[in-house]
């Protein structure tokens, strides 16, 4: 299942009245084969609410800092079949588009070790479809499906869809200093 997710913004206007701000379709962009639409994100620091004050998204960094937030919807593919040679040129190309399209998602990557990430986040995953499995830096693995949510707290993991249909989670990411 492919999605367009809708975006619903609320604000206080000035009479002290909730109203709506923003009715949007959220746009995606492909890096590495992964559809992501950047729903919303906060500036770093403490989030502000009230009257008057009319909010603007700030989706990047991909991953924010201390008392940053940002809510992604990421589509992982189906499990492709064998992987051929990998073209050095075509994947410094995919990087940079990658990097282009999703400013700082590709820099918490462990180049030796393909998937596999750390960020200074707390992140919530909830799986809307398919299935993905979490995998972490000692082995250990879960499948996640339908309904399950996924608490990361700052702990290196890899996200493996290894089923014949693509995978749909929602994250909320929260930034975090790491202790």
């Amino acid at each position: 299942m492919s999605i367009d997710p809708q975006r619903f913004v609320t604000v206080i206007d000035s009479d002290g009245k909730s109203v709506f701000t923003d009715d949007t379709t959220v746009p995606s962009s492909v890096p590495l084969g992964m559809s992501i639409h950047n729903v919303w994100g906060t500036a770093d620091g403490t989030a502000t609410v009230g009257a008057g004050l009319d909010p603007q998204s700030v989706p990047f960094p991909f991953f924010p800092g201390p008392g940053g937030h940002r809510v992604v919807v990421v589509e992982y593919p189906a499990a492709g079949g064998g992987h051929g040679p990998v073209d050095p040129e075509a994947a410094a190309q995919a990087a940079a588009d990658a990097e282009r399209d999703q400013p700082g998602l590709l820099s918490v990557f462990d180049p030796d070790d393909p998937g596999f990430h750390i960020t200074d986040s707390v992140d919530y995953g909830i799986c809307l479809e398919g299935e993905v499995w979490l995998v972490l830096d000692d082995g250990q693995e879960r499948r996640i499906s339908p309904g399950t949510v996924v608490v990361q707290r700052g702990t290196r993991h890899a996200w493996q869809n290894r089923s014949d249909s693509p995978c749909t989670m929602i994250y909320v990411i929260i930034g975090a200093n790491r202790a």
